[in-house]
């Protein structure tokens, strides 16, 4: 009986500590995430693919004209890596189970129907979709798409070595 109890306490600590790893790895998923495609968006702004850029983040805030300089865009994409890591621990506790790329494409589309719909009339900087221009357009859906792809796609790898590492423990 005893013995059982100790099995017992061990196999928790056990999944406690797991989730806490891939817990802390999806975090480290989302802060890359945003860093990397922040960045590809700064570099799209700035090579005149898309007539917004990281700084869109601080356009409810009156900070004045320093946010759309560099320096404003290169601290707007720190914020977007902050804010992305809460959204890779959304996407790993609610859709983490579905085992297709097509699950993180959609949940970068549904950041960008959040952010160019739904945040539009919050965001005074930001005007409506029909007036935002095909080259933004394209370029901001597949930024998000791909955003999405590699959030869902690295949890998604994560969550299978993980599981692969339980099942062959001396490996």
């Amino acid at each position: 009986m005893a013995r059982r109890l100790k099995k017992s306490k061990k196999n928790n600590q056990n999944t406690s500590t797991k989730t806490g790893k891939s817990f802390g790895r999806a975090a480290v998923i989302g802060l890359f995430g945003g860093l990397f495609w922040g960045l590809m968006g700064l570099i799209c702004h700035l090579l005149h693919f898309s007539s917004v850029g990281p700084s869109l983040i601080f356009s409810p805030f009156r900070l004045g004209a320093w946010k759309h300089q560099i320096g404003g865009q290169f601290l707007a994409i720190a914020a977007i890596a902050l804010i992305s890591v809460p959204l890779a621990l959304v996407y790993q506790l609610l859709l983490s189970a579905f085992k297709s790329i097509w699950v993180g494409i959609a949940f970068g589309l549904l950041l960008w129907c959040i952010v160019f719909l739904a945040l539009q009339p919050f965001i005074p900087k930001l005007s409506p979709v029909n007036h935002l221009g095909v080259n933004t357009l394209t370029t901001t859906l597949c930024l998000f798409a791909l955003y999405g792809l590699f959030i869902g796609y690295s949890i998604a790898f994560e969550m299978e070595e993980a599981s692969n590492k339980e099942s062959y423990p001396n490996t």
